[in-house]
């Protein structure tokens, strides 16, 4: 993803701006936390006012909210603060609105933010991905054991997305009061995080406060890590979450990238090897395993860093 690396950034800081692209309706507005220049997918903040409506309709891109403030009323339902939506591309979404006003984060995954008016599902759409849970009261907290090694005790998620072909996840995530972790790690994955409540501190950034979020490209280091009275944030990555954990801090993310590289070769010489080797000609896997997939396109002109 197209994304620079933001970090720290403190969206209270910030003013709302007026939304005025077609479709969305009036009393919109929002804050931009980051955007791929290349897709156009973005993070956002967005305040819906009092009396906001909006019709039915579906966007072309995978949608994500989370509800932070107030009540939204989408469907015949009202929602309350910690709900989630995961909305796949072309999946209508009923008419929606807020009496008296909320806040969401909204996530435009795979282009920039659109709508079309309409309450029938595009013909591609996979409604069985449509997922709506209360993230506050409707799932339990579980240590990050998705992948070891495993962060300092005091780290509790619940998974609200998990993407079995990517493993990209989105999460609920708190750190303890007193939560204290002394390494530095860095992820193959872009990470990013947005503050509901509290104040965590890391070593290369200083504090990040409640209305704090950060998208961190891969590689970045991050670390040590402290948390004095608590924090809950929503957090998302955009694929398989490792922990590269070390201890040293002037590496840079070129560095850390080979390293990681290096691991992976040790790990699985086999795979690593297929993917090295020169003149390769291997079929994509959409070919075979998602032969009627039409969310996920991908070119293949790539040469896997070929050896010289």
């Amino acid at each position: 993803m197209a994304r620079p690396h933001i970090e720290p950034f403190v969206e209270r800081n910030e003013d709302f701006k007026k939304m005025t692209m077609s479709g969305f309706g009036k009393g919109m507005h929002y804050k931009m936390l980051s955007f791929d220049t290349d897709t156009g997918a973005c993070t956002m903040k967005v305040r819906f006012d009092s009396g906001y409506k909006r019709p039915p309709g579906f966007s072309y891109s995978e949608v994500e909210m989370f509800l932070l403030k107030g009540t939204l009323k989408y469907g015949d339902t009202i929602y309350q603060e910690g709900h989630y939506f995961l909305i796949p591309p072309g999946v209508s979404m009923p008419a929606m609105s807020s009496s008296r006003g909320c806040e969401v984060l909204l996530m435009y995954n795979g282009s920039e933010p659109d709508f079309v008016e309409t309450d029938i599902d595009h013909d591609y759409a996979d409604r069985a991905r449509f997922a709506e849970v209360n993230s506050y009261q409707g799932m339990p907290w579980m240590a990050p054991a998705v992948n070891p090694p495993r962060t300092a005790t005091g780290c509790l998620l619940k998974v609200l997305k998990y993407d079995e072909r990517t493993h990209a996840m989105s999460f609920l995530y708190i750190l303890s009061p007193e939560f204290w972790q002394d390494n530095i790690s860095y992820h193959d994955c872009a990470e990013e995080s947005y503050h509901i409540w509290g104040t965590s501190w890391m070593m290369q950034f200083g504090d990040l406060p409640t209305g704090g979020y950060f998208w961190r490209p891969p590689y970045i280091n991050h670390g040590a890590f402290a948390c004095k009275r608590g924090t809950i944030a929503f957090g998302r990555t955009d694929s398989e979450l490792f922990n590269h954990f070390h201890f040293n801090p002037w590496s840079n993310a070129k560095e850390n990238e080979e390293r990681s590289v290096s691991r992976l070769m040790h790990r699985n010489p086999e795979i690593y090897n297929w993917i090295a080797q020169r003149d390769h000609n291997h079929p994509h896997p959409q070919d075979f395993e998602h032969p009627d997939d039409h969310g996920h396109s991908h070119s293949h002109d790539h040469d896997h860093g070929k050896k010289k």
